[in-house]
């Protein structure tokens, strides 16, 4: 049970605050790629490459993990 609350807890925390867990990415980084290079390996999924210069609000989100990136530079 207590692992239930913690998870409804950090929804409730990311939908309150969606900034926070946008990741900064810079032009230097492209081709961004998730997960990225120094991500742990007990979490990763299949590598998606991730055309964020090609979105308008230069913003993606990974169809797997949910990870989402913003272009900065």
């Amino acid at each position: 049970m207590a692992i239930a609350r913690d998870e409804t807890t950090a929804s409730a925390a990311t939908a309150a605050h969606p900034e926070a867990n946008v990741i900064p990415i810079r032009r230097a980084e492209l081709p961004l790629s998730c997960p990225r290079p120094a991500d742990s390996l007990w979490n990763m999924h299949p590598r998606v490459y991730l055309p964020i210069e090609d979105e308008p609000t230069k913003q993606v989100t990974c169809p797997y993990c949910g990870a989402t990136y913003r272009l900065e530079d």
